[in-house]
C-alpha cells in the first residue's frame, strides 16, 4: 500500500484509477465496448476520488489539494476539499476543470450528455459523512443511499444510453442494497471513523449498544441485527434484479455482475454467521460466479 502511494505521489489521477481493481464489483470489464469502458472509468475516477476525500484516504503529499487550488493549510480539511471539488465539477459543465480526473470526466459528460445532478449527489453524500455519523431510522439511511449510491447506477444507465424510469427504479434498489451490504461488511471500520450506518431504531430493537460494535467478535444481539439488515439488502437486490433482463447484450452481463456481487456478499456475511466485527466477510470467486449464473437465468 505504501509503495503504491509513493509511486503515485505525483500522479493522483493514476493513484485513484488504480483502485478499480480492488473494488467489490467490476468497474469497466473487458467485455464491454471500449467507448463504454473509457466513460465508465471516467465516472469511476470521479466517484472514487470524492469518496477518498470524504474518508481522508487521499494519497500523501497533497497533490490533489494543490490541483484543486486548496491552500496547504487547508489540505487536511475535508469540507474545504469537497467545496473545492464541487467548484471544479461545476467547471466540467461550464469551463475548464483543474483536476485531471475531472478533465477526463468532461469528455465523458460531453459525449454522453450527462447532467450535474448525480455527481452533486455523490459530493453531498461525502459532505454529509463529515456532519452526520448516526442514522435514527431506516428511512434516514435510505435517504443517505439516495445520495451516496443511487447516482452511480443512474450514471451507468446514462453512459450506456439505457435510461428509462423503470430501469432507474430497479437500479436504485440494487445500488441501495450494495451500499447496505458494504456498510454491514465495514461495521468495525466505520466505527473507527465514528460512523454507524446501522439504524439506531434497529439497534434499540435488537438491544445492541454502540460498545457492542467495538467488540472483537459479535454477540448474539449484534448477529441478529446484522442478519435483519442483510435480509433487507437481499430483498432490495431481488426487487432490482429485473433490471438485468431488461437490457441487451453485454450490458446485461455487467449488471448481472452488480446484482451477483451483492448477493454473494450477503451470502458471505451469512456464512460468517453474521459476525462482521473481525473484518469484512468477502465472497470467493466461485460463489460470485455461481450467483452470476443464477442472476442471468433470472432464478434469484
Amino acid at each position: 500500500m505504501t509503495g503504491t502511494h509513493t509511486a503515485h505521489r505525483d500522479d493522483p489521477e493514476r493513484a485513484t484509477l488504480d483502485k478499480a481493481a480492488a473494488e467489490n464489483f467490476p468497474v469497466a470489464p473487458f467485455f464491454l465496448p471500449r467507448a463504454w469502458r473509457t466513460d465508465l472509468m471516467a465516472v469511476y475516477g470521479f466517484a472514487r476520488l470524492v469518496d477518498d476525500i470524504g474518508d481522508g484516504d487521499l494519497a500523501p503529499g497533497g497533490a490533489d489539494a494543490r490541483l484543486l487550488g486548496v491552500p496547504a493549510r487547508e489540505a487536511e480539511d475535508r469540507l474545504a476539499l469537497l467545496d473545492a471539488f464541487e467548484a471544479d465539477l461545476r467547471r466540467v459543465f461550464d469551463g475548464e476543470p483543474r483536476h485531471p480526473l475531472l478533465r477526463r470526466l468532461q469528455e465523458t459528460v460531453r459525449r454522453r450528455s450527462l447532467t450535474p445532478e448525480p455527481f452533486l449527489g455523490l459530493i453531498a453524500a461525502n459532505r454529509q459523512d463529515q456532519l452526520v455519523g448516526r442514522y435514527e431510522t431506516y428511512d434516514d439511511l435510505l435517504a443517505y443511499c439516495e445520495l451516496s449510491a443511487n447516482p452511480v447506477g443512474r450514471l451507468v444507465l446514462a453512459v450506456t444510453g439505457t435510461t428509462t424510469p423503470e430501469r432507474v427504479r430497479h437500479s436504485d434498489a440494487i445500488c441501495t442494497a450494495l451500499q447496505i451490504v458494504e456498510h454491514l461488511q465495514d461495521v468495525a471500520e466505520d466505527l473507527r471513523r465514528d460512523r454507524i450506518y446501522l439504524p439506531a431504531e434497529d439497534m434499540k430493537r435488537f438491544q445492541v449498544q454502540e460498545a457492542d460494535l467495538a467488540a472483537p467478535s459479535a454477540g448474539a444481539s449484534v448477529r441478529a441485527l446484522v442478519a435483519y439488515e442483510a435480509q433487507r439488502a437481499r430483498d432490495l437486490l431481488d426487487e432490482g434484479a429485473p433490471l438485468v433482463g431488461s437490457v441487451p447484450g453485454r450490458l446485461r452481463l455487467l449488471l448481472a455482475g452488480f446484482v451477483a456481487g451483492g448477493r454473494a456478499a450477503v451470502d458471505a456475511v451469512a456464512a460468517a454467521d453474521y459476525d462482521v466485527l473481525p473484518g469484512p466477510p468477502k465472497p470467493g470467486k466461485l460463489r460470485l460466479l455461481r450467483q452470476v449464473g443464477v442472476t442471468l437465468r433470472g432464478e434469484g
